[in-house]
C-alpha cells in the first residue's frame, strides 16, 4: 500500500487541505464530469465559502482538489490539481470566497492519479487537513493511469464524448469502450456545441458497428466520415472547429444482425424528430 501523503508531498503540510468533491450542488452534474470537461464549475466547487465552517478553508494556503471517481465506486477519488488559496477581500460568505491558482507541482498527475479511501466519506468530512487525513480516512494510491482517465464505458444511454475524448478512446483501443461499441450497430447524433446544430448518422453495415464508424470521425485526416455537409463545414471553418466543438452521443442501438434498412429507417425518423436536416441541422438529406 502506498500512502497518499507519502506519494503527494506538499511544501506546507500544516497549511494544506484536501477537498473531496462529489456532486456539484449547482445541478451541473458530478464533480468528475466537471473536471474531465475542464468546466468552469470545477474550480467553483472549491471556491465556495459558506457560513457552515465545514465549507471554509480557514487558514489553508494550499489545496489538493479531488473528484469522486464514480466509475470505480464512492470511495475512489481522482486528482484535480494542487492550488494556492487566496481569500477574497472583502470577505465573502455564501459565495465564491477564494481565488485558486493552479500550481505546477503534481500537475502531471491531474486526471490520472486515483486514490481509494479506507473509510466512507460523507458530507461532513469532505474537507480535510493534510496532516490528519491519513489517520482519519486512510487514503492509498490505487492507480496512476498512463493517460487521462475517461472511465469505463458508462452505458449506451450515457455516452457523451467530446472529440478529443473520442480520439483518445480510439487511439488507445480502450477495452470497455471498444467491446461495447463494436458489439452493436446504431443511430447516433453529433452536436456542434458552438451553435447547437445536429447531425444524425448511423452504423448500419459496418462489421464492427459503432466502433468502426466512430473510428473514422476520430481520425484527424478524416473528421467528417465522408459526409458532404460536414465536409463543407470543415472546408469553411477548419479542422479546429470540429475538434473543439463536436460532441458524440448514441440515440439507439441494434443487434449486429439487424438489417440495414431497419436501421436506416430509424435514422430517418431521428432526423425528422430532431429536425437535423439542412438548414436547421447538419444533415444534407
Amino acid at each position: 500500500m502506498i500512502r497518499l501523503t507519502d506519494f503527494l508531498r506538499v511544501p506546507e503540510p500544516m497549511s494544506t487541505k484536501l477537498k473531496f468533491n462529489m456532486r456539484s450542488g449547482s445541478g451541473a452534474g458530478e464533480a468528475w464530469d466537471l473536471l474531465v470537461d475542464d468546466h468552469p464549475d470545477w474550480l467553483n466547487l472549491s471556491r465556495w465559502r459558506a457560513s457552515n465552517t465545514n465549507n471554509n478553508m480557514g487558514d489553508a494556503r494550499y489545496l489538493l482538489a479531488w473528484a469522486q471517481y464514480y466509475p470505480y465506486g464512492p470511495n475512489y477519488f481522482i486528482f484535480g490539481g494542487f492550488f494556492r488559496v487566496t481569500p477574497v477581500v472583502p470577505r465573502v460568505i455564501d459565495g465564491y470566497g477564494y481565488d485558486l491558482e493552479l500550481l505546477d507541482q503534481h500537475s502531471e498527475y491531474i486526471k490520472r492519479l486515483i486514490i481509494r479511501l479506507g473509510k466512507p466519506i460523507g458530507r461532513q468530512v469532505y474537507l480535510r487537513r493534510y496532516e490528519t487525513v491519513q489517520q482519519q480516512l486512510n487514503p492509498e494510491v490505487y492507480e496512476l493511469a498512463p493517460d487521462t482517465k475517461l472511465g469505463t464505458f458508462p452505458g449506451y444511454q450515457n455516452v457523451r464524448l467530446r472529440h478529443h475524448e473520442l480520439q483518445r478512446i480510439i487511439a488507445n483501443d480502450e477495452p470497455s469502450w471498444k467491446d461495447a461499441l463494436s458489439s452493436v450497430k446504431g443511430v447516433y447524433v453529433i452536436t456542434d456545441l458552438s451553435d447547437g446544430r445536429l447531425y444524425v448518422g448511423s452504423a448500419s453495415g459496418e462489421a464492427n458497428g459503432l466502433w468502426q464508424r466512430w473510428s473514422g470521425y476520430a481520425h484527424l485526416k478524416n473528421l467528417t466520415g465522408g459526409n458532404r455537409e460536414l465536409e463543407r463545414m470543415r472546408n469553411e471553418l477548419g479542422d479546429a472547429h470540429i475538434v473543439g466543438n463536436f460532441q458524440y452521443s448514441i440515440l439507439e442501438i441494434f443487434d449486429p444482425k439487424t438489417k440495414a434498412e431497419i436501421i436506416l429507417g430509424r435514422e430517418s425518423f431521428w432526423k425528422q424528430a430532431l429536425d437535423s436536416r439542412h438548414p436547421h441541422g447538419m444533415n444534407a438529406n
